[in-house]
């Protein structure tokens, strides 16, 4: 590799978390995000780099057209998709981050990525490029198209949408790890006693099998019928063995296995000190990449 192209490779990854937080938000899948990246880089590569005033604002170009043409035949695909659709969670938040210090720019929890879905294309990437990694609208509407007042009246709409839905309580690491332990002991004990203790009356819980794995085809709301649930879950099909209890997506959550190998992930959302909402994801197109980490992880015994 000569230095023409160790600086253009150099470049483009010194830009990589940035492109792939852009990607995630725009797609909610980790591997739709990863493909983007790729060809952004590919198209990095066959650009003329003394042209390229701005490599990061020109990398955020082509990512964001190149998320809005993928979000048409992934929007098709939802309106056949069995069951609720929930992103593809991801370990390390820190990995998709931007590097703004407002609190948009750090929260990747499933409630926003799932409001994020309801709004428009562009309004999504309108917000997500301004609000989330603080972009001028200029250089908004130089990547959607569109003037920098219409960028602004998109992002304003987008943010009147999700300023209701986003999670007002927040836990620490350590009180996380607790939730979450706390919640898996209990779902593995079968007690629906123990498990209702911990849910809010109006708990919901949302499973995305994909129409792949077995899950609830609906939302299951409130505490008392999230319990029984999944008590009987548990009686049908046995406890789950625990891979790894952390953040997912930055919210307490807990990596399982079954005795088949299959990975599931539980995030939660903690409220007033209950457990306000529950994102199972079963299907295993979304887990590919965890359960690489989790068999790994677990052949380590850690």
């Amino acid at each position: 590799m000569d230095k023409v192209d160790l600086d253009t490779a150099r470049t483009f990854e010194a830009n990589r978390r940035h492109l792939m937080g852009v990607a995630y938000r725009m797609l909610g899948a980790v591997s739709e995000a990863e493909d983007v990246v790729q060809e952004a880089y590919l198209r990095w590569h066959r650009a003329e780099q003394s042209e390229v005033r701005n490599a990061q604002a020109f990398l955020t170009r082509i990512v964001t057209r190149l998320c809005l043409d993928q979000l048409k035949s992934a929007r098709q695909k939802r309106e056949t998709y069995v069951g609720p659709w929930l992103p593809e969670p991801v370990l390390d938040a820190a990995d998709y981050a931007g590097d703004a210090q407002n609190d948009y720019a750090h929260d990747m929890s499933v409630a926003l990525m799932l409001a994020l879905e309801r709004l428009s294309p562009l309004e999504r990437a309108a917000f997500i490029l301004h609000d989330v990694f603080e972009v001028e609208f200029d250089e908004v509407g130089a990547a959607l198209g569109r003037s920098g007042a219409a960028c602004r009246q998109l992002s304003s709409r987008a943010r009147e949408h999700l300023r209701a839905e986003r999670p007002r309580f927040k836990v620490s690491a350590e009180d996380g790890d607790r939730f979450a332990s706390a919640f898996l002991k209990a779902a593995q004990s079968g007690n629906t006693a123990d498990l209702r203790s911990l849910l809010a009356a109006d708990a919901v819980m949302q499973s995305d099998g994909g129409g792949i794995k077995m899950a609830a085809i609906y939302a299951v709301k409130g505490g008392d019928k999230i319990a029984h649930f999944l008590e009987r879950v548990f009686r049908k099909y046995g406890e789950q063995r625990p891979v790894r209890i952390g953040q997912i997506n930055g919210m307490p959550g807990v990596i399982t296995m079954d005795s088949e190998g299959t990975v599931q992930s539980v995030a939660l959302e903690i409220h007033d000190g209950l457990i306000a909402a529950i994102y199972v994801v079963r299907n295993p197109h979304k887990l590919a990449h965890i359960a690489e980490q989790s068999v790994s992880r677990d052949k380590k015994g850690t």
